[in-house]
């Protein structure tokens, strides 16, 4: 969800800050307020009612038994808390989505993207065809509720006959295709270390756990979690400020009506080379499943530094398919295979036992028969634990080259 620059160099990957701050108040909560939308979309409602959550609590006794200065500084923390909460997901006018983009001329991030401020927000918008009637409102609110780090918060959307525009916050970085692989001088990666690469790895294993076990699941919505159906490295940024992971897109294929979710009925899309999984290509229905698919791609992509998918030249003039599966199982089955596979650029420079393991991983993932790929949930766990080894390789490489240059002959 942003555009590179310039090439970053890479840097060690700090401690993941917790986002989410517990505040508790012994006061009764006020109540709900109702606040109603009005949509420019011909094929929209013209009123939407949507039920706006206080966060905040404000004890009428106790207001009355302080003097008016006390009620002017209460008023005033009210506010400052309020501004650090979440905002409530918005219905934008389709007039204020044309304005932000100079009426859709504005420099595109791609041939539907284009990053512009929206009511005072760096955003980034993208244009999606709207395949289905949902309700809008309320499937935009649980998908904007849902809140992780490794996620790029969906901020609103606005319906423009069959196209849905969706507004995303803008996050500072490149690409993960353009971390790994650099067009201009193939020899060149930004993330040169094993532990950035398992650090990458471990976000988007969570982040995608939580889009499909956790994100809104409620009892009371039916919902159970998301099909995310963009998963790619193309569709994963690597932040500027400390090299970490966060998914785009999430929400996309719900709200344009691309998946199933909440027993909805999913329609047949189309999906990127390299990334689909064999039922995938034959059915067109993204599922939970189909998300594991390409997760374990973008896996291997990140232990091998290789594309999802590419074609080569052949000795006989023609050209020779080759993806990062098939060399990936071929690398399993050989004997020193995956510290040949592992990409080179890491300079031999990483712990086997933990690659191997990590290898094993991604292949499950990508099984053929989808009933054999595990839960991202299992998944988030196992690419944890080997995060975490590796750290450890790491600390103690770190300590050898200490000692060694600390009793090197001078």
């Amino acid at each position: 969800m942003c555009k590179s620059k310039r090439s970053t160099s890479a840097v060690e990957p700090g401690t993941r800050r917790n986002t989410n701050i517990m505040m508790t108040h012994h006061h009764s909560p006020r109540p709900a307020r109702t606040r109603t939308l009005t949509s420019s979309s011909s094929n929209y409602s013209d009123e939407v009612p949507i039920t706006e959550s206080r966060s905040y609590v404000y004890d009428k006794e106790w207001s009355k038994s302080n003097t008016n200065a006390s009620s002017i500084s209460s008023r005033a923390s009210l506010s400052s808390l309020r501004d650090t909460l979440p905002e409530n997901p918005n219905i934008y006018h389709f007039s204020e989505i044309s304005a932000a983009t100079a009426n859709f001329s504005a420099p595109r991030l791609s041939s539907s993207s284009w990053r512009c401020s929206v009511r005072g927000h760096d955003v980034v918008v993208f244009r999606r065809p709207f395949r289905r009637p949902v309700d809008l409102p309320d499937r935009l609110a649980l998908i904007c509720r849902s809140h992780h780090s490794s996620l790029v918060k969906l901020l609103g959307a606005s319906l423009s006959g069959a196209a849905l525009f969706l507004v995303y916050e803008f996050v500072p970085g490149a690409s993960l295709a353009d971390c790994l692989r650099n067009r201009r001088n193939p020899s060149f990666t930004d993330l040169r270390t094993w532990t950035s690469r398992m650090q990458i790895a471990s976000d988007v294993a969570h982040g995608l756990d939580y889009v499909h076990n956790f994100a809104a699941s409620s009892s009371d919505t039916g919902c159970s979690g998301f099909v995310h159906n963009r998963i790619k490295t193309s569709s994963i940024v690597v932040t500027e400020e400390n090299f970490r992971a966060k998914i785009c897109h999430f929400g996309a294929s719900d709200l344009c009506g691309e998946a199933a979710s909440g027993g909805g009925r999913a329609e047949r899309v189309e999906g990127t080379r390299g990334y689909m999984a064999p039922e995938f290509q034959v059915s067109g229905v993204a599922t939970k499943k189909t998300d594991v698919y390409a997760f374990g791609v973008v896996l291997l992509e990140l232990l091998s530094g290789e594309e999802a998918l590419r074609f080569e030249f052949d000795d006989d003039g023609g050209y020779r398919r080759t993806s990062v599966v098939e060399t990936a199982r071929a690398a399993a089955t050989e004997s020193g295979g995956v510290r040949k596979w592992v990409d080179k650029r890491l300079r031999d420079s990483f712990p086997v036992k933990v690659a191997e393991r990590m290898i094993r991983v991604g292949l499950e993932c990508v099984a053929d028969d989808p009933n054999e790929r595990p839960d991202m949930g299992r998944v988030s766990n196992e690419v944890s634990k080997l995060y975490l080894e590796s750290k450890e390789w790491d600390q103690k490489m770190a300590n050898n080259i200490e000692l060694s240059v600390s009793f090197a002959p001078r």
